[in-house]
């Protein structure tokens, strides 16, 4: 393992952009979205590695003196009055990893898997916990060889860290357990003689150090962070084009309107659907045909500004969380040892569940503009539920309920998880903050989301095409002419199903905003 660090710290020029070099202190979110999404490698500064060693001789010297110091010779939560004897303190570590192994449910994408590995390297490698540089070297190497921990889903409260999810994760390194490796879920053991990596023999304290922290739900909101990000660009791109569905009015999105009220993400995004609607023959004017539009549409900057301001704090945390030492106890540079609360994970919980109303908000708004397009008394001319033939036809009418029962959900998993906090371990650990829970709730929600947004896309392609010979500006255009490519337009009644997934296909990748921003530019 010494010679697979020493290799990826000697870079050649060529290689230095491949790689992301991990010092506990300035790991950014676009460095964790290459390593999770463009296969870039992560490798350990020679600085950081140096204080992870002076780290682990203050571990060494306490376990020699027997100094009593909790989760180093001694047991864990309620059992933290338990003193270990010297010779057990391996056998203490193994136990803790095994013991607290014990997630329910399916599990989590390797990117999530992924990010954990990276994310607890990171934080270890500031040198407050105590471990061996070849439990960190264990972790890149999973990371690099695309090895990732099968991590069940269920079982995390998000105190006194991600407790069994990252007992998974632990278990891998130990060669117990199982992984995904080329696409396939094999025994950790075998997967780790087939590449050459050794199995870690856990000492004192490095148990307790990869599993005390949040690295688990901070993988989660950082992909959350991720999807919502583009979420709300892909929000801004089909709600222009149901706009031209429904003729709707430009003047609500004038600039001078916005800056008057003075949030700056509301601004920008008044000026990117302007963008997206330029040269549109579609839009109308204020008394052209109406004199004002329904909330859904003209209110859109202001609901979706308010979210970007969401994601600018959801970011703030999570760029703390990537800089921050979080571990218990915590091995401070001057050998003290403290017992501490830094694996809380009230910061992250809050985030993900602000994150997530915020998200949950983009789906409510775009489900009542699909409401309108389908609605003949209210979509000025357009045929009912955009069926050519109504009545024998039923058009997008189903379609509409399936965006209506994930709004639905969405507005039952943005409620609080923080706000369900429980006692554990005979009341020790008697404040949990539920982080976990937010952040698979934020997952979910932005899952259903990109769903509702795909119904929308379908309705407002639909819907422009239904005002031929009138065209569509340059974004809609783009957008347009992609939704077509990958679905057929309003017609007889056909199986819906296919459609709507091609759509979230769309939705989900990226692929409609990268259509929109090659026509008007990039905002992203």
């Amino acid at each position: 393992m010494e010679k697979l660090t020493e290799s990826m710290m000697t870079l050649t020029h060529g290689e230095e952009n491949s790689v992301v070099t991990l010092n506990g202190n300035t790991l950014t979110l676009p460095e964790v979205k290459r390593v999770l999404f463009e296969g870039v490698k992560a490798a350990a500064s020679e600085e950081s590695m140096l204080r992870v060693k002076n780290s682990h001789e203050a571990v060494r010297r306490i376990v020699s003196e027997e100094k009593v110091i909790y989760g180093i010779n001694t047991g864990f939560g309620k059992f933290s009055d338990v003193r270990i004897d010297q010779g057990d303190v391996e056998d203490l570590q193994l136990n803790l990893i095994r013991s607290h192994a014990c997630g329910v449910g399916e599990p989590f994408p390797e990117s999530v898997s992924r990010a954990m590995l990276l994310l607890r390297a990171n934080a270890l490698l500031k040198g407050f916990s105590g471990v061996r540089p070849v439990v960190i070297e264990t972790l890149l190497a999973l990371v690099n060889n695309s090895i990732h921990p099968v991590i069940p889903q269920q079982g995390s409260l998000g105190a006194s860290g991600d407790l069994a999810p990252l007992s998974h994760l632990a278990l891998v390194l130990m060669g117990e357990g199982e992984v995904f490796y080329k696409g396939e879920r094999k025994p950790a053991l075998e997967v780790l003689v087939q590449e050459g990596i050794e199995p870690v023999t856990l000492q004192a304290k490095e148990g307790l150090a990869l599993i005390n922290g949040t690295q688990a739900m901070t993988a989660m909101g950082v992909i959350g962070y991720l999807e919502a990000e583009k979420i709300a660009y892909q929000s801004e791109l089909i709600a222009a084009l149901t706009m031209e569905g429904l003729n709707g009015i430009i003047d609500a999105f004038d600039e001078n309107i916005h800056q008057a009220r003075g949030y700056q993400q509301q601004v920008d995004t008044a000026r990117r659907i302007r963008e997206y609607l330029s040269g549109s023959s579609l839009i109308t004017r204020q008394g052209e045909i109406r004199v004002q539009d329904a909330y859904s549409l003209r209110c859109h900057p202001q609901v979706i500004g308010a979210g970007r301001d969401t994601l600018g704090f959801a970011t703030t945390v999570a760029e703390r969380e990537l800089a921050s030492a979080i571990d218990n106890p915590v091995i401070l540079p001057d050998g003290r040892v403290e017992s501490v609360g830094n694996f809380h994970g009230e910061p992250l919980a809050f985030a993900c569940d602000f994150l997530a109303l915020a998200v949950a908000e983009a789906g409510a708004i775009a489900f009542s503009r699909i409401d309108r397009m389908l609605d003949a008394r209210r979509s000025r001319g357009l045929p009912p539920f955009l069926s050519t033939d109504a009545g024998v036809n039923s058009g997008m009418m189903i379609a509409q309920y399936t965006a209506g029962a994930l709004v639905a959900e969405n507005r039952r998993l943005a409620h609080p998880a923080s706000a369900d906090s429980m006692a554990t371990s005979a009341m020790q650990e008697d404040h949990v903050s539920l982080g976990w829970a937010s952040a698979r709730n934020l997952r979910q929600i932005i899952a259903n989301t990109n769903r509702v947004l795909a119904v929308e896309a379908v309705c407002a392609a639909h819907a422009v095409e239904l005002r031929a010979p009138l065209q569509p500006g340059r974004g809609g255009a783009a957008v347009h002419a992609l939704v077509r490519s990958a679905l057929p337009g309003p017609g007889p009644d056909r199986y819906l199903a296919p459609d709507l997934a091609a759509a979230e296909e769309l939705v989900r990748s990226g692929q409609l905003l990268a259509a929109a921003e090659q026509a008007v530019g990039t905002f992203a």
